[in-house]
């Protein structure tokens, strides 16, 4: 007798049926209970600026906006953004992301589901090898150490939670005083007066 399974296959099957509608209950019941929203996180290309980033929330029509969007694919800027903090004006680069388990998106993969890869030091790994020796750790980078990882392809896709975009043509007015509000207008204000 195979482990897990009783002698009567009926009542298996009963209750992997039942666990499977509890858990299509559950899902259905998690996706209307939450909006759906991305974080997106905006890398400011302007030397000036130090190459600081900025978290903003994606969120009902704009969300909508973004399913089906590949990485390299160019999204202006009033998409990004809730409420008072939207980047008009500005023209955004899809550059990565993530799913809701912290899997990254890999622009090399097509579609939007997980795919097993085997890869070389990169994107979803990072191709070193630590190794005991005498008591103390030591990290290694072999040439040609390959791995197997789940990797997210590299569409949009309801399961994407974060999305990583780069500046490419900026705006009026700085991201820091879009973003960062009256404190950093003021800043810049008194910046330009001296």
């Amino acid at each position: 007798m195979r482990r897990g399974f009783s002698k009567d296959r009926g009542t298996v099957r009963l209750r992997t049926a039942l666990i499977g509608g509890l858990c299509r209950d559950a899902v259905q019941g998690d996706q209307m209970a939450g909006e759906q929203s991305f974080k997106a996180v905006v890398n400011d290309t302007n030397p000036d600026s130090g190459g600081k980033s900025y978290a903003l929330d994606i969120t009902g029509a704009n969300y909508n906006h973004f399913l089906g969007k590949k990485i390299g694919d160019s999204v202006d800027g009033m998409f990004v953004g809730d409420g008072e903090i939207v980047l008009n004006g500005y023209k955004l680069e899809i550059t990565g992301g993530s799913d809701i388990t912290g899997r990254p998106m890999r622009p090399d993969l097509d579609g939007s589901g997980v795919k097993s890869v085997l890869i070389t030091a990169g994107i979803g790994y990072k191709g070193k090898k630590f190794v005991n020796k005498n008591s103390k750790e030591y990290r290694y980078k072999y040439d040609g150490l390959r791995r197997r990882r789940n990797l997210r392809g590299n569409v949009i896709s309801q399961d994407t939670r974060q999305i990583n975009l780069k500046v490419v043509e900026s705006g009026k007015g700085s991201l820091a005083a879009i973003i960062g509000g009256e404190e950093a207008a003021v800043e810049q204000s008194s910046g330009e007066e001296e």
